[in-house]
């Protein structure tokens, strides 16, 4: 199995002997799934030259603080939000001290201190500067700080001494990255998820339908694997493949997701309905292609089953959010909805441009969100859809927990 199936490493490498491995961590957290972009600062860059890792990684590697080439100049804001996860390795005594004085004068610096994703440190030194009491303090105000420490791992060191100071062998460093994203929140729990548009047919070759990508929806999906929990993903037509141990029900149109839904909600604990599901269908459908005859055609239009607010008002109701992207008034029409539906929570957004020009809501890999529930709401500002969605996993965690 691909631990790492989707997720961006962000890795950063520092002036430590072990950084001749970072070649062959690269390597192996490809193959885990991962996109992997590099980090190098200018020690790191004295034991391993960029062109090998940019070989290895399929990416340019920066290196660069004040990035002209980058948007707005702001490299380090962009790795910020681009990464799942920072990993610094090797991260040398110098680099740890320099992580917990908050010094930004350099790219790892500035991009440490922008990334709101899982930040993650491993330790390469020799054996007496990783025992120093400096060193040791730095270490425990990282981890006070929320920062992961991986090793440093016992054995003979490059300066032939013996003793605790190796960085953790790229194996083993992946396994522990693929363990930051399994957390188990939603261990033992049913989860049906709806993604993607439905189509409602006009004719045998022709239908009507939106420009929903299902990216959201899968993207949730992925994320309720990772928190532990049992996803089925019922899925409107899209061009994405299924995220791993998710099984996939796919359908087309809008009653075709009801039956899907109504399938397998019964012993369901949470319900996130994130598909763009048709408003209205045709009343009649053409058995042959529609032929252009006038200058104008009328086709009349029903209501599609409300499959929110069926599943919302069920008896027995899982834990039920729903989604909302408008185009005005974000805020009004999803308490509406909310409120209207009898929904345990709801996540808004607005579709089109984000305030900085950036595409977010359909056909985006990024999104921000709103959400909102009775008594509360919080605001996930723009981020890739990935870790937007195991951040939204993790409320819909707290909340369910809160009313249990």
């Amino acid at each position: 199995m691909t631990s790492l199936t989707n997720k961006r490493i962000l890795l950063a490498v520092t002036g430590s002997i072990a950084a001749y491995k970072s070649a062959d961590l690269t390597r192996r957290l490809r193959e885990a799934g991962a996109e992997v972009r590099v980090l190098m600062t200018a020690g790191g860059q004295e034991f391993i030259t960029p062109m090998t890792l940019q070989a290895v990684s399929g990416n340019p590697v920066h290196s660069t603080l004040m990035d002209v080439e980058a948007e707005s100049g702001m490299g380090h804001i962009e790795l910020a939000r681009w990464a799942d996860c920072l990993l610094v390795a090797p991260a040398s005594a110098d680099c740890l001290a320099r992580l917990v004085q908050g010094r930004g004068d350099d790219l790892l610096g500035a991009v440490w201190l922008a990334c709101e994703s899982p930040m993650v440190v491993a330790p390469a030194m020799n054996q007496a500067m990783w025992r120093d009491a400096a060193t040791q303090a730095n270490v425990e105000l990282l981890k006070q700080r929320g920062i992961s420490v991986f090793g440093p791992a016992q054995g003979e060191q490059a300066c032939g001494e013996t003793g605790s100071g190796r960085m953790l062998e790229p194996i083993e460093l992946v396994a522990a990255c693929s363990g930051l994203f399994a957390t188990g929140l939603l261990a033992g729990k049913k989860v049906v998820v709806t993604a993607g548009p439905t189509r409602e047919a006009l004719d045998p070759m022709r239908f009507m339908s939106n420009k929903s990508s299902g990216r959201m929806g899968y993207a949730v999906a992925a994320a309720c694997i990772e928190a532990g929990a049992e996803v089925t993903l019922i899925s409107g037509p899209v061009c994405l493949p299924a995220p791993e141990r998710v099984r996939r029900v796919e359908v087309e149109s809008a009653a075709e997701m009801l039956a899907a839904v109504e399938a397998h909600i019964t012993e369901s604990d949470i319900f996130i309905a994130a598909a763009a599901v048709a408003d209205y269908r045709p009343v009649e459908v053409a058995q042959q292609k529609l032929k252009k005859q006038s200058a104008t055609l009328q086709i009349t239009m029903e209501r599609t089953a409300d499959i929110l607010a069926s599943v919302a008002t069920l008896e027995n109701a899982p834990f039920t959010v729903g989604f909302a992207a408008e185009t005005n008034n974000v805020e009004e029409y999803a308490v509406g909805k909310l409120q209207a539906k009898s929904l345990d929570m709801i996540a808004a957004n607005k579709i089109g441009q984000h305030q900085d020009g950036s595409a977010m809501g359909f056909e985006s890999e990024q999104n921000a969100l709103s959400v909102y529930w009775q008594g509360g709401q919080k605001e996930f500002p723009l981020m890739q859809k990935s870790k937007l969605a195991r951040q939204l996993v993790t409320l819909i965690a707290e909340r369910l927990a809160k009313i249990n």
